[in-house]
């Protein structure tokens, strides 16, 4: 395949003063894009602010030829998102890609987590979804394109010890990523979820304290970590991310994973189960575990693109096991 440009392209990214976000800013902007580098410039705790981050890769961007601005409005609040799009808006006209980047840790045991660590978290992950993405997706449907990605995480997806907090906010990508596929597809518009893996300051936000939980202990543990060494970096999430924001990519309403140079869709799907006897009389507790083994089991299985497909793979599969004709 021929190199991906994105000449003509202008990109918002979030969180890119440092990390991931710096790589996907440097380069888009070099093979075209137009950047708005945004960064609050908060540790990797979320404290603090400076603008010295997102100036130092648009100056970096623009030694190496590119165009970009730096930005240090906040993605947690409703007017600091729309002030991230209209600088792009201002600046060039429009907005054709969105990569919502920005993030922090607080990590805590699940029953200890206090407030503090719970609403700065889903306001940086969630609501800034919300924040920044509404204007972006207006602005894109105007233009009657755009490309859209969240960052996910394995935490949310898989499981991680002592990051309830975050697992929830990274999880929520998953719903509103699929629901701006659907409506975006009517506009041109295309959203897909990254779960990366890389090293990065956030990892100074981690203590070992989640090894008190045996079956999380036992994981880490075990883990084969051979394929690592060398392929942790930033960089190595880079090239999947910039190809599900580009114009070659037809990819939306799906989970992506990186993770030290392996790259896969993540799926979420539905078995096909057990159906009830045919009747409007509900089964029993007892029936259902009775059954459990077939609910439980994956099988055949089906992946609903929306609420409703479900409704015929429940049909499906009702046909199957001679339950209705």
């Amino acid at each position: 395949m021929t190199d991906i440009r994105f000449d003509g392209r202008v990109a918002v990214v979030t969180g890119a003063g440092n990390g991931l976000g710096r790589s996907y800013a440097l380069e888009l902007a070099k093979a075209g894009a137009k950047v708005v580098v945004n960064d609050l410039g908060g540790s990797g705790a979320g404290v603090g602010a400076s603008t010295s981050a997102a100036e130092r890769v648009v100056q970096e961007i623009r030694d190496n030829g590119g165009e970009a601005i730096a930005n240090a409005d906040t993605v947690a609040t409703r007017a600091g998102g729309a002030a991230i799009v209209q600088a792009a808006l201002d600046t060039w006209g429009k907005l054709d890609i969105l990569i919502s980047n920005a993030g922090f840790l607080r990590n805590n045991r699940f029953e200890d987590l206090t407030d503090e660590q719970i609403d700065p978290i889903i306001d940086v992950h969630l609501k800034a979804a919300f924040y920044v993405g509404q204007p972006a997706y207006r602005a894109m449907r105007a233009a009657g394109y755009g490309r859209m990605l969240f960052t996910g995480s394995a935490s949310a997806m898989f499981g991680h010890a002592w990051q309830a907090n975050y697992a929830a906010g990274k999880a929520a990508m998953l719903g509103l990523s699929n629901v701006i596929a659907l409506e975006g597809s009517a506009y041109g518009i295309q959203s897909n979820v990254m779960m990366p893996t890389a090293s990065s300051r956030l990892e100074g936000e981690m203590t070992s304290g989640y090894m008190e939980i045996p079956q999380f202990a036992k994981s880490f543990e075990s883990a084969d970590f051979s394929i690592t060494e060398g392929r942790m970096g930033p960089e190595f999430n880079t090239p999947l991310a910039l190809y599900l924001v580009s114009e070659e990519s037809t990819a939306t309403h799906g989970v992506y994973s990186s993770n030290s140079g392996r790259y896969a869709r993540v799926r979420i799907c539905v078995a096909e189960g057990w159906v009830a006897p045919k009747g409007n009389v509900p089964p029993s507790i007892g029936d259902i575990g009775a059954h459990f083994d077939k609910i439980s089991e994956l099988g055949n299985y089906s992946e609903p693109m929306t609420g409703y497909d479900e409704f015929t793979a429940s049909a499906n599969a009702a046909r199957k096991q001679g339950v209705y004709p």
